[in-house]
C-alpha cells in the first residue's frame, strides 16, 4: 500500500512539471512572436469617405480703411488760434473747423493795399500827361520825342496797377487760407495740432485733420500672397474677422486687384480691395481684418482626407511606391497641427487631376488602390469626382505593431483604426 502511494505522488509530480514546463514554452514563443514577428504587421490607419459641403479659400490679412480719407493742410505758416472740429466731429462742406493767427497776412493786405492805390494815382497822373501830350504834338508844340516819352511812362503805369493788383489778391487769398475750412461731407477720425501750435508750411503743406468721408462704406487693403493671387478674381466674396469681434463673420467683396507688386523682405503680395458695408459703424479704420477670400464652393459633395492623397505604401525593397511615405516612420500621413482653410498649391485645381487613392476594405488583408479624380480643396478635405463610394474606408497612414504593443490580428494580418 505504501509502495503504491509513493508511485501515484510520483506520477502527480511528473504531471505538474509538465504543465509548468508547457506554460514557460508557451510564454517564450509569445515573446518571441511579439518581438519578431509582430514588427511587421502594420496598423492601418483609416478615414471615412464622407458627404459635406466644400470652401476653398485663399487667407490673408489686411487693413480696414475708409473709401474717401481727406487729409486737411495748411499751405500757409502761422499759430492756431482756434480749433472748431475735434476727433469724431461730424463736418459738412465749407464748415470752418480751424482759424490761425491772420494779424500778419492783414498787414500784408493793408501793404499791398496801400502799394495799388498809389500805382492807381501814377496811372491817373500818367493818363493826364499822354492827353496833353497829344494835344500839344497836335499843334506841333511839342516835338514827337516828347510824345513818345508820354505814351511810355502810361503803359508802365498801366502795368504797374496790374503787378500791384495782384499782389494784392495773393495777400487776400494767403488771409482767407488762415481760415481751413471742410472739403468734404463726413467725420474727423484725427486731429493733429492744438491751439497755440506753430504750424510750418515752408516746404510741405502740414496735415491738420483726417477726415473720413463715410464710414458706413468702407474698404480692405488685403495683401494677396503671389503664389495665391491667380485664383483671386473680382466679384468673389470675402469672409474676415477682426479681433474686437472674435465671434462674428463679416462679409464683403472683391472689387479690385491692384498690379503693382508689394515687396517686403523678399515676399511679393498684390493688394487687394475689398468692398465692406459697416451700416451698424462696428468697424473702425485701421482695423486688421483676417480675410478669407472664396474660391469655390460645392454643397453635399463627396469627400475625402487630404492624409489619404499623400499615403503611399511601401515597395519590398522598402522604398514609398508613389514617394511620399516611409514604412518605418511611426505615423505617415497627415501632419498635425494643420491650419483649417489654407489651400495647398498642389490641391488647388483638382477637376481635371487623377490621383491615386488606397481603400481599405472589409475583407481584404492589403489596401486596394483607387483611380480617383478630385476637385475642389479646403486644406483639410478635397472634394472627390469620381473613384470612391460614400462610407469606404480610406488609408491615410499606418502605425508599426511594436511601436503600439498591439496584438495582431491572426486572421487578417492587420488592424484597422480610424
Amino acid at each position: 500500500m505504501e509502495i503504491r502511494m509513493a508511485k501515484d505522488k510520483k506520477k502527480r509530480g511528473w504531471k505538474w512539471f509538465s504543465v509548468i514546463l508547457a506554460l514557460i514554452a508557451a510564454s517564450a514563443f509569445g515573446l518571441w512572436y511579439f518581438k519578431f514577428r509582430g514588427d511587421d504587421v502594420p496598423e492601418y490607419q483609416t478615414a471615412e469617405v464622407t458627404r459635406g459641403d466644400l470652401t476653398q479659400v485663399v487667407t490673408a490679412t489686411g487693413q480696414l480703411n475708409p473709401v474717401t480719407n481727406v487729409q486737411v493742410g495748411c499751405q500757409i505758416s502761422g499759430i492756431v488760434q482756434k480749433l472748431y472740429a475735434d476727433f469724431n466731429t461730424h463736418v459738412t462742406n465749407g464748415q470752418v473747423v480751424a482759424q490761425l493767427d491772420p494779424a500778419t497776412y492783414e498787414a500784408n493786405l493793408h501793404q499791398a493795399q496801400g502799394d495799388l492805390a498809389n500805382s492807381k494815382a501814377s496811372l491817373e497822373l500818367a493818363q493826364v500827361n499822354a492827353k496833353r501830350s497829344k494835344e500839344l504834338f497836335d499843334t506841333k508844340l511839342i516835338p514827337e520825342s516828347d510824345y513818345d516819352q508820354a505814351i511810355a511812362s502810361l503803359h508802365q503805369a498801366e502795368a504797374t496797377v496790374q503787378v500791384k493788383q495782384a499782389a494784392a489778391e495773393s495777400d487776400q487769398v494767403n488771409l482767407d487760407r488762415c481760415t481751413i475750412l471742410s472739403p468734404v461731407d463726413g467725420i474727423v477720425i484725427s486731429r493733429n495740432v492744438d491751439v497755440g501750435q506753430t504750424v510750418a508750411a515752408s516746404l510741405n503743406a502740414p496735415t491738420l485733420f483726417v477726415i473720413a468721408n463715410d464710414l458706413t462704406k468702407m474698404q480692405i487693403d488685403a495683401d494677396v500672397a503671389e503664389a495665391d493671387v491667380g485664383g483671386v478674381e473680382v466679384g468673389q466674396k470675402v469672409d474676415f474677422t477682426v479681433d474686437a469681434f472674435p465671434n462674428r463673420t463679416f462679409h464683403g467683396l472683391v472689387t479690385q486687384i491692384r498690379n503693382s507688386p508689394i515687396i517686403s523682405q523678399g515676399v511679393v503680395s498684390y493688394d487687394t480691395v475689398i468692398e465692406v458695408d459697416n451700416s451698424d459703424l462696428k468697424l473702425k479704420p485701421g482695423m486688421t481684418a483676417n480675410v478669407s477670400i472664396i474660391l469655390a464652393h460645392r454643397d453635399d459633395v463627396l469627400k475625402v482626407s487630404n492624409a489619404a492623397l499623400r499615403y503611399h505604401p511601401m515597395t519590398p525593397e522598402g522604398r514609398p511606391t508613389g514617394g511620399g511615405s516611409h514604412r518605418g516612420q511611426r505615423f505617415q500621413g497627415a501632419r498635425p497641427g494643420r491650419q483649417q482653410g489654407k489651400v495647398e498649391k498642389p490641391e488647388r485645381e483638382r477637376s481635371d487631376h487623377g490621383r491615386t487613392v488606397y481603400v481599405l476594405a472589409k475583407a481584404a488583408t492589403e489596401p486596394q488602390p483607387r483611380n480617383v479624380t478630385l476637385g475642389i480643396t479646403d486644406g483639410i478635405y478635397t472634394e472627390v469626382v469620381s473613384g470612391l463610394h460614400e462610407g469606404e474606408d480610406a488609408v491615410t497612414g499606418v502605425l508599426l505593431a511594436a511601436n503600439e504593443g498591439a496584438t495582431p490580428s491572426p486572421l487578417t494580418g492587420f488592424r484597422r483604426r480610424r
